[in-house]
């Protein structure tokens, strides 16, 4: 499986899978960690990346403390279909 990097530089969580890139695009401010975007490419898609993405994102924010705010649709949504991954966390929904 491949591993997704957390590029803080470009605020991204990246996979890089069969020459496609999927991402999840977020923002630290403080101790809230703003998930904006995330992209899968068709190529991808049905693998389960985009929930991965996600929970790289929960990764961070349990261990670095912050709150995630989920402003991107697919984020919102899949947290809302799987509240048991954030256990722990806060969520400014």
């Amino acid at each position: 499986m491949t591993e997704i990097v957390d590029d803080a530089a470009d605020e991204s969580f990246l996979l890089e899978e069969d020459g496609h890139t999927a991402e999840l695009v977020y923002h630290v401010h403080g101790d809230r960690l703003t998930l904006i975007h995330t992209e899968v490419p068709g190529e991808l898609g049905g693998r389960g990346i985009g929930g991965r993405l996600v929970q790289a994102a929960l990764d961070r924010a349990r261990r670095d403390g912050l709150t995630i705010v989920p402003k991107c649709p697919f984020a919102r949504s899949w947290l809302e279909k799987h509240p048991h991954a954030a256990d722990g966390i806060t969520i400014d929904w």
